[in-house]
């Protein structure tokens, strides 16, 4: 099938215009590439009350003002906005689907003054943004090839077009793909919900939408799209083949074996790349790396750390959570700073983590600099000045920074999980090949061992630049994944 073909992408959020997370920076980075690449993709995702209309520039679709959409007992209208994405390339229309009541909050998903606890109306608030998004292709007339819905809040897409749009004419030939970005948001709600949502009864069972007694959109998706992907060819296998990481749906997704495929996450170099990154005080390449000393030298002023050129400096820049492996590291922290090395962290999350940082930093505070929040000109820096870069995660369904830090010549030490084992290879001294160090066990003497042969490495000047450079001339360019994504979609529309 060589004509072009019409996508929609749809998802809860989209940078620049709303993020809490990498959902965001891939739906504001594929969209603009498969149209570089010669197909229509437009984007549909909800008019939070952070987007602001003069800022983003949004403009009224007169046609599709308050229009109505079904939901199970009355009625709810919506009007369509309209903006383009911010890739300077080629813009992709991004369509809003703007309703007060609902979207017209600070949160996304939850109330960012209550500690971001869940809003109580989440299932009616993505039922509307599911059939609303149906609704809205219809009155504009513009007919998808095939829909790319992502992660549980756009699930019940796939499962409306097999059952309540079936016989419509006008979805005839339009088929699903379904991406989930983290298996363990799931987006449960009670059987109460299901009511809501306007499916037939039927398919409320276990084989179904039916989850341990409540109603699972990430099930509506991952049972009803034509096509199930993942973030990477590790994380695809880990969550239908370990019950640690299927989340209750390992079974469900080795009956659907056949039809998940794991496409690793691209970067953009146009925002990660340290020989244009107007965040760094010096840019380099890896023809000329000693831009990155000078990089180094600023990191360590602005943790308010000494400058001690010998010893390498260990960066993190994560969620503080168990999930990203804070909880082993907090058990090796105590042999870390034995080493001779510094520490710099970024980041925020459970207070736990918070209390174990902020202690590590007042007994060594001439080795350790925090900060406790984001900042991305500090995370710029840090992928900068960073000589190695830890991401001990317990499981990682792509990653993005172990792949930032490759570009800026910053060596991982990483599980071997997900993502992180599809991306990083083991450092070999015998052939010096290799793009960082992994350890498999979830284990933190594993994880010591691993932080030692690259703190040992660090001080043979050769090998480690050839280590740095062998990272540095990788490619994961959103251009490799977005053309796995288009032989997909035309498997599909044949």
């Amino acid at each position: 099938m060589s004509r072009p073909l019409n996508v929609l992408f749809v998802a809860s959020e989209v940078v620049p215009f709303a993020k809490t997370g990498g959902l965001a920076d891939v739906a504001g980075a594929l969209p603009p590439v498969i149209k570089e690449l010669g197909h229509e993709i437009r984007i549909t995702m909800p008019r939070y009350g952070i987007i602001g209309e003069r800022k983003f520039r949004l403009h009224d679709i007169v046609r599709l003002h308050a229009q109505s959409i079904p939901m199970a007992t009355t009625p709810v209208d919506i009007s369509i906005k309209s903006s383009y994405t911010a890739n300077a390339k080629s813009k992709v229309q991004v369509y809003f689907l703007d309703n007060p009541h609902y979207f017209g909050r600070d949160g996304l998903y939850g109330d960012p003054v209550n500690k971001n606890k869940a809003y109580s109306d989440n299932d009616e608030r993505f039922i509307l943004f599911c059939r609303g998004t149906l609704e809205t292709l219809k009155k504009l007339g513009w007919q998808p090839d095939i829909i790319h819905c992502n992660d549980w809040q756009t699930g019940l897409i796939p499962a409306y077009l097999k059952t309540v749009y079936r016989s419509d004419p006008f979805f005839k030939d339009t088929k699903t793909v379904f991406t989930v970005h983290n298996l363990a948001y799931q987006g449960i709600f009670p059987e109460s919900s299901f009511q809501k949502s306007g499916l037939p009864p039927e398919v409320y069972h276990p084989e179904g939408v039916e989850f341990f007694g409540n109603f699972s959109f990430l099930k509506a998706g991952l049972t009803y799209a034509d096509v199930i992907t993942t973030v990477s060819e590790k994380y695809a296998e880990e969550i239908r083949t370990l019950e640690e990481f299927g989340c209750g749906l390992d079974g469900l997704l080795e009956r659907r074996k056949n039809d998940l495929f794991g496409i690793l996450n691209g970067i953009d170099y146009e925002d990660w790349n340290p020989e244009i990154d107007s965040y760094i005080p010096v840019r380099y390449s890896p023809k000329s790396i000693d831009g990155k000393h000078e990089n180094k030298k600023a990191l360590l002023k602005r943790m308010g750390l000494p400058i001690v050129e010998s010893i390498p400096l260990l960066a993190m820049i994560s969620r503080l959570a168990d999930q990203k492996g804070f909880d082993i590291l907090q058990k090796a922290a105590d042999d870390l700073m034995k080493l001779p090395i510094q520490f710099v962290v970024l980041g925020t999350g459970e207070k736990k983590y918070h209390d174990f940082l902020e202690n590590l930093k007042k007994n060594n505070p001439k080795q350790v600099g925090i900060k406790l929040g984001f900042d991305t000109e500090l995370a710029h820096l840090i992928e900068a000045g960073a000589d190695i870069f830890l991401m001990p995660s317990w499981y990682e369904p792509c990653g993005l920074n172990q792949l930032y830090s490759l570009k800026y010549g910053t060596v991982p030490v990483v599980r071997a999980t997900g993502g992180l084992d599809d991306t990083i290879e083991d450092y070999d001294p015998a052939s010096s090949t290799g793009t960082g160090f992994k350890f498999t066990q979830y284990d933190a003497r594993e994880f010591l061992n691993a932080v030692e042969r690259a703190v040992s490495l660090y001080s043979h000047r050769e090998a480690w630049l050839r280590l740095v450079r062998n990272g540095m001339a990788k490619d994961f360019s959103w251009e490799v994944s977005a053309k796995k994504y288009i032989q997909l979609y035309k498997k599909l529309a044949k």
